[in-house]
């Protein structure tokens, strides 16, 4: 329902912008919200930023109501927007609650109606010719054309006969809208990437593609909603996947750098390499088909030997069959692009799909043998998938700072953008020199931190167990597990266990259920979305977990009273990635330890930390099981970068005041 907008907010003359304070009063009215001084802060920080085009960081803490603190002053400017979040449950906020009522609210105002839409990775979307003329299967695969069954009884079966009834009723094809949802084997039977896409002008289908619609759409809306991932393939690919914009925004900005990393990986995998030969030898010569197996089975060979971690150096045998793998792979590339082979059913799609998985095979196996003193190489493996061989950028900083920060305004906004008492940190992540230096091609930026609606220091303690014992890393924690059983039973239950490791949740999750009466949900045993249902709709229930728990958990109330963090959340000293980067800004003259892994560990310990006040009412414990907060050199970095909580050591204190939340939840409860 949309709320009138308050007397005093009236249109604006002709010509002119309405006023700022007014367009956020009835923006924030139509959505049901309370307007709050951060929020007014940011407003006006984006609107300057925007009509200045510069560039800013822009730390709003949770309950600030931030997605108005951006939306508003953007649609006021009237250039085109493009905004960019991390997660889905924030897109589908943005386009299915936020922006609907925005809009409403403001078009007396701004006397015209902005259009929004939300654009995705082409994956997203069904593909009708996918649908209708089936996938293209390796033979090997035995797989029956569930569509041909009257009546399929796998689950793989069913899945895809509902996906065919759903293609008759929906308008988007996303595969977000389809309530419930089918397991990525069953989508993939229904969907393309868009190495594989045909294109629209020689599809069949072309005309009612639902991935086509989503991009005209976004060529005529004002905003443009997407994601982290498709904003980092239009940054690094270079062909354009989101319309031209003048303003640029990305929300939930802590994840960019991860999300762009991602993107810029390339991956060889036996799997792989041999899926691209089965789909190749239908359409090129046997002999160039041949030439790809056989380098294929040596890369096999190889892989089955592979240890995990970093190829400093490419090894002799490696970059023989890499070289190998590459020749090969560009002249089945060259031979499926001049060979035409009418006895292949659907030959164009078979040829797409070909193409799309040599490619793939060639381009990564050309990054490793070519070498980059910029890029990182290493052996990974996986008790499930095997071992795969990785390539990733050393930083993605250079790029962002050339592709994002170079052509638009960019706005980045977070609850946790400020590490350490200052913005430097993240900015440096993202291409930014120190905040205040400039030169000639160095992006201009601004910081600005509008605080939280939240008492921190009223409604949460952070309490470090200092008498613990230092954490080592073959884990086992006797004492560790001790403070977490009493921490439980002195909170009622009400926990969130954040480990750093799953190894680590399961052990403790074991260790507790045979100690305590309370429940204790474990990652894993069930959808994140289950678990989470469960632990909110319990209080005497606990919730153990790793990564996504520690950004991904939005339980109010007396269910989350008591957030536990095993131990600082460095990354693990054999990351190859990480521990290469720290090892580049060592080389350069700085400290690599701080610069990477102490700022990944206080990026993480700020969105665990987040999870304990997510309304004025919360009250709570953040405890940090892991001495080093208190007694490390870098403690005092890693405490400046969390919420203004009350802290202290004493544990005696804790479980009183644990005991007293624990009393006035349940009486407020009878």
């Amino acid at each position: 329902m949309t709320a009138t907008p308050a007397p005093s907010a009236s249109p604006a003359p002709s010509g002119s912008r309405p006023d700022l304070t007014a367009l956020l009063h009835a923006a924030v009215t139509a959505v049901g919200g309370t307007e709050r001084p951060g929020q007014v802060a940011m407003a006006e920080a984006v609107a300057e930023a925007i009509d200045g085009t510069s560039h800013l960081l822009v730390q709003a803490g949770t309950g600030t109501g931030k997605s108005l603190g951006y939306l508003v002053p953007a649609l006021a400017h009237g250039e085109r927007v493009v905004v960019a979040t991390a997660t889905l449950a924030l897109q589908r906020q943005l386009v299915e609650r936020d922006l609907p009522r925005t809009v409403e609210a403001l078009h007396p105002l701004l006397r015209r109606r902005p259009e929004f839409a939300m654009l995705k990775g082409r994956s997203n979307y069904l593909c009708l010719h996918r649908l209708h003329e089936g996938v293209p299967q390796e033979e090997e695969d035995g797989l029956f054309d569930p569509f041909e069954a009257a009546a399929p009884t796998s689950k793989l079966g069913k899945d895809l006969l509902r996906l065919r009834d759903w293609s008759d009723e929906t308008e988007t094809g996303d595969r977000d809208d389809l309530t419930p949802g089918v397991s990525d084997r069953a989508w993939s039977q229904v969907s393309v990437t868009s190495r594989e896409c045909l294109s629209a002008s020689k599809c069949a289908y072309g005309a009612e593609c639902f991935a086509e619609a989503a991009r005209e759409r976004a060529k005529l809306a004002d905003v443009v909603v997407t994601n982290h991932a498709l904003l980092a393939i239009d940054a690094i690919e270079g062909a354009p996947v989101l319309p031209q914009h003048e303003v640029l925004i990305v929300d939930e900005a802590h994840e960019l750098v991860s999300r762009v990393t991602g993107v810029a990986t390339g991956e060889l995998t036996p799997g792989r390499v041999n899926q691209a030969v089965r789909r190749a030898a239908k359409l090129v010569d046997e002999k160039v088909a041949d030439a790809l197996q056989t380098a294929a089975e040596s890369f096999e060979r190889l892989m089955e030997l592979a240890l995990p971690g970093r190829l400093e150096e490419i090894p002799e045998d490696l970059g023989y069959v890499l070289v190998s793998l590459r020749d090969a792979a560009r002249t089945v590339v060259s031979a499926l692009g001049t060979t035409r082979d009418k006895s292949v059913q659907d030959e164009d799609a078979v040829r797409k799909q070909a193409l799309a998985a040599v490619e793939n095979v060639h381009a990564v196996a050309e990054r490793i043998v070519a070498g980059s003193e910029y890029d990182v190489v290493w052996y990974e493996r996986h008790d499930r998938f095997g071992a795969s061989l990785r390539v990733a950028p050393l930083s993605v900083s250079g790029l962002l700072r050339e592709k994002l920060f170079s052509e638009r305004s960019v706005v980045l906004t977070s609850a946790t953008l400020k590490l350490g008492g200052d913005f430097n940190g993240v900015g440096a992540s993202l291409g930014l020199a120190p905040e205040g230096v400039t030169g000639e091609d160095l992006p201009e930026w601004k910081g600005v931190d509008v605080g939280s609606p939240f008492d921190y220091p009223k409604q949460g303690i952070l309490y470090v167990a200092r008498h613990l014992s230092q954490p080592g890393r073959e884990g086992g924690r006797a004492d560790m597990l001790d403070e977490l059983a009493e921490l439980i039973e002195a909170a009622g239950g009400r926990t969130l266990g954040l480990f750093s490791s799953m190894r680590a949740a399961q052990a403790a999750a074991e260790a507790l259920r045979g100690r305590l009466d309370t429940p204790i949900l474990l990652q894993g045993e069930d959808t994140l979305g289950e678990l989470i249902k469960n632990f909110s709709a319990d209080p005497a229930t606990c919730l153990f977990g790793t990564l996504s728990l520690w950004q991904g958990v939005d339980v109010p109330g007396p269910s989350c009273q008591l957030v536990v963090m095993d131990r600082v959340p460095f990354p693990r000293p054999d990351d190859p990635l990480m521990s290469a980067r720290q090892r580049a800004v060592e080389q350069a003259g700085g400290n690599g330890f701080m610069s990477v892994a102490a700022t990944h560990a206080a990026l993480l310990m700020a969105q665990g930390a987040g999870r304990l006040v997510r309304a004025t009412g919360d009250r709570g414990v953040v405890a940090v099981l892991d001495p080093r907060l208190e007694t490390a050199r870098y403690g005092s970095f890693l405490r400046a970068s969390l919420p203004d909580f009350w802290y202290t050591t004493n544990r005696n204190q804790v479980r009183r005041s644990l005991a007293a939340i624990d009393a006035a939840a349940k009486a407020e409860n009878r």
